[in-house]
């Protein structure tokens, strides 16, 4: 059974950084497109950022230069780093892989989804950013 668990979410000052993991069981990060995404009340979910197997990463217009997706391969855990945070920011994150994307794993970023987007995903974790 495929499990995502995501870890480090919080509140912070504008300004402030956060680090969220994302422990992967069985899938490989390595191996497949993985990806953040967030969703505020009453807003639709959308893309942050991913990266692909090849190491390739997009990220959404709004945090790029600001977020960074990372991941550990032998930990097969996937990250995101969380700077310069706006109010803005604050939203459910939640990590989700997919083995069969492929080539449109780049286009999540800055997508709105559904759920049924990706095949699998975490709980998701709450990044609360006040001003």
């Amino acid at each position: 059974q495929v499990q995502l668990v995501e870890s480090g979410g919080g509140s912070v000052q504008a300004g402030g950084s956060l680090r969220l993991s994302c422990a992967v069981t069985p899938l490989h990060v390595s191996a497949t497109c993985v990806a953040w995404f967030r969703q505020a009340p009453g807003k639709e979910r959308e893309g942050v950022a991913s990266i692909e197997p090849d190491d390739n990463a997009t990220y959404a217009s709004d945090v790029e230069g600001r977020f960074t997706i990372s991941r550990d391969n032998a930990k097969n855990t996937l990250y995101l780093q969380l700077n310069s945070l706006k109010p803005e920011d604050s939203a459910m994150y939640y990590c989700a892989a997919d083995e069969s994307v492929g080539y449109l794993c780049q286009a999540l970023a800055g997508a709105k989804v559904t759920p049924g987007a990706m095949d699998f995903w975490g709980k998701g974790t709450l990044v609360t950013v006040s001003s």
